[in-house]
């Protein structure tokens, strides 16, 4: 199981307690479910994403996202097959061994 979260979910954002809430949520539930069902060799795994090229952030200003990438390391926002190719590891092979974590795909804003 791979649930998608989000960096807010982590470092919270003012102006969205309610996305970080939930965000931060699917996390405890994700850490939750893993102890639950390891012992089926279930794996459960979440995905943070940080900040993705998408219909949200192509909504914000020139100025706003330059401030965004300006807080990440590597300097530009992710793009959609960032998230993709990590959903990939986790649920093929790779991920057989990975439970109960949260693997931020952000550029490495949450260093």
């Amino acid at each position: 199981m791979i649930n998608i979260s989000s960096v807010i979910g982590l470092i919270g954002n003012a102006g969205q307690a309610n996305y970080a809430a939930s965000k931060a949520g699917l996390i405890g539930l994700t850490k939750s479910l893993a102890r639950e069902f390891a012992s089926r060799s279930v794996t459960v795994n979440a995905i943070a994403p940080g900040f993705i090229v998408t219909d949200m952030t192509d909504a914000l200003s020139d100025e706003l996202k330059d401030g965004i990438k300006s807080k990440i390391p590597l300097g530009e926002l992710g793009e959609v097959d960032d998230i993709s190719n990590a959903v990939e590891y986790l649920a093929g092979s790779g991920g057989k061994y990975i439970t109960g974590q949260v693997l931020t795909v952000d550029g490495g804003m949450v260093i």
